[in-house]
């Protein structure tokens, strides 16, 4: 059967009269390849931004855990890829932009060091506050996370990707895990991996958050996981207009399908199927759901296909269902945005750690200087670039925080809604 949803399945090129709609031949469906009228800026903006926040905060996780929270400045070289700090760059140089979290200072050795400032000592505590508050709502997370999985248990080493996304602690490997026995515990298998495992299914959870905003408390608290006939919410860019005119029905003919829940055992759902497709789209949008900044980075994602049961070719359903998702490309790894999460380039909803997290962007007084895409290469490098930030120490407001951004040497890409290559069928997606 042809793709419903991309249209005709030739590879055949062609061009309506429109400003809108240009086809041409291609073979390329990669994400970075898409032109600048695909990308929403906003939210590229917003990549930006909390890129720059994570490598501050991984600093000063890393200082955390030293004994007197300082750490000798030659001993951070070994930690420049988390950072996308290059040669020949100095690490002191970067920390010396930062001048309200991050103090340097010489021994009688005049070996260099690096702590915290007060202010950086405050926040570290008023985080651990806040894990500490909401515990309980993360493990409710993770238990929901281990009830969508094939055998109800997932790798504890990949649910350590996850960490920083859905709030956890930096001890959750050794303490937290052991928390709560009444909902997980932590198997070795023969092999010596470590395995989070469910241990008791809790039906009030089986509920995903789309059904939690159209269905009743009681019809809610007697679910059993089935057949969803629930919509997406969708949130398209303005360019997008005409996405819909072309394609509204086979759209609406989408949201009206049913599809299997993400709680659901999904062995039976053939792969390549419709509703294989669809129930991988409710998968990734519970996963996002559970994230703090309801975003992920794509390749977190792809370590829990098998275990998800989702598709190979993931990048590609995320970008053909671009009105539930976002992908971003910004530096070497994608991340992937739940739309209707944000107005602008905003969280419609922060939670405490978001608010925390806009707390310390307030003391680094970056700005991002004017920058331009690139076509990435394809080494599979997850690190993210660092290249083109600023300092600007009078900023100390997140407001004050600007990111442009320009595209440059990027290739001609097919809109994955109006693509004609039969890779993109669905069938193909397995």
């Amino acid at each position: 059967m042809g793709n419903w949803w991309l249209g005709r399945t030739t590879r055949v090129g062609y061009s309506y009269r429109s400003e809108f709609l240009i086809r041409w031949m291609t073979s390329s469906k990669r994400v970075q390849d898409r032109s600048k009228k695909k990308r929403v800026h906003d939210l590229e903006v917003t990549t930006e931004k909390w890129k720059i926040a994570s490598k501050i905060i991984y600093l000063m996780e890393l200082l955390k855990q030293e004994p007197e929270m300082v750490i000798a400045v030659r001993s951070l070289e070994h930690h420049r890829r988390q950072i996308n700090l290059p040669k020949p760059h100095r690490v002191s140089d970067f920390l010396r932009k930062t001048p309200n979290l991050f103090e340097l200072y010489k021994d009688q050795k005049g070996v260099l060091w690096c702590g915290m400032t007060s202010k950086a000592e405050n926040l570290m505590e008023q985080q651990q506050r806040v894990i500490e508050e909401h515990a309980d709502k993360v493990a409710e997370h993770v238990t929901r996370f281990l009830m969508m999985s094939l055998d109800k248990r997932l790798p504890l080493e990949k649910i350590a990707h996850f960490r920083r996304d859905f709030g956890l602690p930096l001890d959750f490997r050794v303490h937290w895990v052991h928390m709560y026995p009444q909902h997980f515990r932590v198997v070795k298998a023969l092999d010596g991996v470590e395995f989070l495992e469910l241990v008791s299914w809790n039906p009030d959870w089986a509920i995903t958050e789309l059904e939690k905003k159209v269905v009743t408390e009681k019809t809610a608290t007697t679910n059993t996981p089935g057949m969803l006939s629930i919509p997406f919410p969708l949130k398209f860019p303005a360019n997008y207009k005409r996405v819909y005119r072309y394609y509204g029905e086979k759209i609406q003919h989408f949201q009206e399908m049913s599809y299997l829940s993400p709680y659901a055992d999904a062995r039976g759902l053939k792969a390549g199927s419709l509703e294989f497709d669809k129930r991988a789209v409710a998968v990734m949008h519970e996963l996002l759901s559970f994230t703090i900044e309801k975003r992920l980075v794509t390749d977190h994602l792809t370590h829990f296909r098998w275990e998800l049961v989702m598709p190979q070719k993931l990048m590609r359903l995320l970008l053909k269902h671009c009105g539930i998702f976002y992908v971003s490309e910004r530096g070497k790894r994608f991340s992937v945005f739940l739309t209707e999460a944000y107005e602008g380039s905003e969280l419609i909803e922060k939670c405490p750690l978001v608010l925390w997290k806009e707390k310390v962007l307030g003391l680094v007084g970056y700005r991002g200087r004017k920058k331009k895409f690139e076509v990435c290469s394809d080494d599979g490098s997850d690190v993210e670039d660092h290249d083109g930030l600023v300092c600007d120490q009078r900023d100390s407001e997140v407001g004050d925080l600007h990111v442009q951004i320009e595209p440059r040497g990027t290739l001609d890409y097919e809109d994955p809604l109006l693509g004609d290559d039969s890779e993109m069928d669905v069938g193909e997606i397995t």
